[in-house]
């Protein structure tokens, strides 16, 4: 998915070509593709991210699925030109949103084999898409496994009525279940479910019974977020008038610590602060991102990343359709890392994972309060490379940042 605010960065060249530098580690590191599919049949009261439904879209010139289509096309053709001969196949592919399935499977397999007739697939390539429960069909599941998914990811958030209420969703609490079974029987080698705590309202015991129908599933994957509450979103402003308490933060961590006993306890072992998987079924897109790989956005507001440059698209479908059919690139901004930007991201990105840090990518300073970590019991290391322990996780933030220069 994309955040809804976009920083400003420096202007992006409007052929978008990218320094000489950064092109030259495109032949070096994995390289994945992100596909930002930005329409959704309801908007959740507490999404964030650059999303539109057939009202905010309005039937406005540009804005309509065939035009998106032709602006993802024209994209990747511009990706083919920018990044030259000299690269990999893609390792990974991952179509986010909004909500990708309420294109066709034809239409998402037609992308995909876009990238794969313009790139190349990795033999073992990672191909995702997200899904909410209610845009699937045990149909439209085997179509993509035909067209070369491999993994879905299910939004099911909750298996209770009154936190889906709270939380807009639009699907029942059992869809979310038969939609994992659905896409077994299709043959996705790898199915996840995306789950949200600390809604308004939730119980401990609201918990736990999410927690139990989702593993009562067998998925291969568990992600597991708190609820933020995003100003400008209908959450906020439900919140703000009173209709419905803020979340508990305090009440997170006892939420966390249910979330990580029941998945470990199921064999889903914790691989990144929020996300728990079966051995050899971590997302491997997601953790392109946390590694600091170079990935290409393609779709209205979309991020990509090459040798420390980052850019991203400018947000509005009509926006981003107009200016790949005037022969120029979506970006809105772009910005270049300087070696010690990149190293304090490395740090804040890798701490997150259980294989954790080198530490010699700390400073002196930062290696002399390793101990008080240690001593804490918010880390272990075992002398080449540091990780968080749950308590640090629970923490991870602040550990991070007390530890930084």
């Amino acid at each position: 998915m994309t955040p809804s605010a976009l920083p400003d960065g420096d202007p992006a060249p409007a052929d978008g070509a990218l320094p000489a530098d950064a092109l030259r580690t495109v032949a070096d590191r994995p390289l994945a593709a992100y596909v930002h599919v930005p329409f959704c049949a309801s908007r959740c009261g507490y999404c964030d991210f650059n999303t539109y439904t057939a009202v905010d879209l309005g039937g406005a010139p540009g804005t309509s699925r065939d035009a998106y289509l032709t602006a993802i096309a024209r994209e990747i053709a511009l990706a083919d030109r920018v990044l030259g001969a000299d690269r990999p196949p893609l390792s990974t592919v991952f179509f986010g949103g909004g909500t990708p399935t309420l294109l066709t499977a034809s239409e998402l397999g037609g992308t995909l084999g876009r990238l794969r007739d313009t790139f190349g697939l990795a033999p073992d390539a990672e191909v995702t898409t997200e899904a909410n429960p209610d845009s699937v069909t045990p149909e439209s599941l085997a179509a993509l496994v035909a067209a070369g998914f491999t993994r879905v990811s299910f939004g099911m958030q909750s298996a209770v009525p009154h936190v889906l209420a709270t939380l807009d969703r639009t699907h029942t609490p059992g869809r979310a279940l038969d939609a994992v079974g659905w896409a077994r029987d299709a043959g996705f080698g790898s199915v996840s479910l995306d789950l949200i705590y600390g809604t308004p309202g939730e119980s401990p015991d609201d918990w736990g019974r999410t927690l139990d129908a989702a593993l009562s599933a067998g998925p291969d994957h568990v992600s597991a977020y708190s609820l933020i509450v995003e100003e400008g979103t209908p959450l906020a402003r439900r919140i703000r008038r009173g209709e419905v308490a803020a979340p508990d933060e305090d009440a997170h961590a006892d939420f966390y610590v249910a979330a990580d006993d029941a998945l470990t306890g199921a064999g889903l072992g914790w691989y990144e602060v929020s996300n728990w998987s079966r051995p050899g079924h971590e997302c491997r897109h997601n953790l392109a991102y946390w590694r600091g790989d170079n990935w290409w956005g393609f779709g209205p507001g979309a991020h990509s990343h090459a040798g420390g440059v980052r850019w991203w698209n400018v947000k509005h479908p009509r926006a981003y359709a107009e200016r790949l059919s005037a022969g120029a690139s979506p970006a809105a901004g772009r910005e270049t890392l300087t070696a010690s930007e990149r190293r304090l991201e490395r740090v804040l990105l890798e701490l997150r994972l259980r294989d954790g840090l080198p530490l010699d990518e700390l400073t002196a300073t930062e290696r002399d309060r390793v101990p008080g970590l240690l001593a804490g019991s918010l880390a272990t290391s075992d002398g080449a490379r540091l990780a968080l322990t749950r308590a640090g996780r629970l923490l991870a933030d602040a550990v991070i940042r007390d530890l930084l220069d």
